[in-house]
């Protein structure tokens, strides 16, 4: 399936080129036009019927967070920096993979019968932690791995749904977004009242970088993001509402931290939803943002709203997600897009 081969795939924000070539050769002959601008955005046109002159577009970002290596040490350890937003509790010990050519490396940690008093209770800062390629040297390290390599987690996805689950579970790294670009990937098969813009866009994780880019070559009236969000209804002590839970349908975003979703969009997406009996939840209010605030603010301004699948664990080493919100997902926004001519006239 096509989530499983884009999670796998290594894209750390800046590092996109094998995402982007899969899903190049994943839309082959279901576009009408395709190029790759100077940003690394894979912006692609999709002819409508010509009911409508609407101009829409509907992005999904193709980077995922990460590590860079930013020196390389005479022990042959290497030093890295973070790429986009990771919990320094979620490094210690886990096993990632370095540059293209997948070298297998581990981030060090003491065992926990070394740690001295008042260690057991701290975070070890990311700046403090290293990458142990099993290199007895820096020239040994240097055969395989350089200064700005960058490190994505080593995860294989997986199915885990239990027997008699009505979840469709699966674990895998990276969805977010590449559940959205794989949404993305799939709304192409079909065609649609008026020309689409598909963007699949670099550097979300750094700073919105390539929607604003996108956006403002495309130039769109109406904008659909196509995300992957927190699920955080595990149970804790405390009770805390959670954003989103999983099995409850694709989320609406009425706000985050950084955009406010179009309140005619919030309302023609809610009445499709309504219309077709899909299952469907709105996304808490968390401080993060998606590539909507660098769409929505881009020229004279585009009605933009995002629309995401929930997961479980987020910028860690695997994440957690139902398929069946995923499908969900899908449904929803093809039919949106599908009657959005009559809800945003031209």
């Amino acid at each position: 399936m096509l989530l499983e081969r884009l999670s796998m795939a290594h894209g750390v924000s800046g590092r996109e080129k094998e995402v982007r070539a899969l899903l190049l050769e994943e839309i082959r002959g279901r576009v009408d036009a395709a190029r790759v601008d100077a940003m690394g955005n894979l912006l692609v046109q999709k002819r409508g019927t010509g009911k409508s002159r609407l101009r829409v577009m509907v992005a999904a970002h193709m980077d995922e967070v990460g590590l860079m290596v930013t020196n390389v040490e005479d022990t042959g350890l290497l030093r890295f920096d973070k790429v986009g937003g990771i919990d320094d509790r979620v490094l210690p010990a886990r096993a990632v993979l370095i540059g293209e050519k997948s070298v297998p490396g581990v981030i060090a940690a003491k065992p926990v019968h070394l740690l001295e008093k008042g260690e057991r209770d701290k975070v070890t800062e990311a700046k403090n932690l290293l990458i142990d390629i099993g290199a007895s040297s820096k020239a040994e390290a240097e055969k395989l791995v350089q200064r700005g390599d960058c490190a994505v987690f080593a995860t294989t996805f997986r199915a885990v749904a239990s027997e008699g689950s009505a979840w469709r579970t699966v674990m895998g790294k990276a969805f977010d977004d590449r559940a959205g670009c794989a949404l993305l990937a799939a709304l192409l098969e079909e065609r649609y009242p008026f020309d689409l813009a598909a963007a699949f866009t670099v550097q979300e994780e750094v700073g919105l970088r390539g929607a604003r880019v996108a956006a403002f070559a495309e130039d769109p009236q109406v904008a659909f993001v196509l995300e992957c969000t927190a699920a955080n209804e595990v149970p804790t002590r405390v009770e805390v509402s959670p954003n989103t839970r999983l099995g409850d349908g694709p989320a609406i975003s009425l706000r985050d931290g950084s955009s406010i979703a179009d309140p005619r969009l919030v309302e023609h997406v809610t009445g499709v939803a309504s219309s077709l009996g899909i299952r469907h939840q709105f996304r808490g209010p968390v401080s993060g943002g998606t590539d909507a605030a660098a769409i929505q603010r881009t020229r004279a301004g585009v009605a933009t709203i995002t629309l995401s699948v929930p997961a479980r664990y987020i910028h860690t080493a695997a994440a957690i997600l139902d398929l069946n919100d995923f499908d969900g997902a899908l449904h929803l926004a093809g039919e949106s897009l599908q009657r959005l001519a009559g809800a945003f006239p031209a």
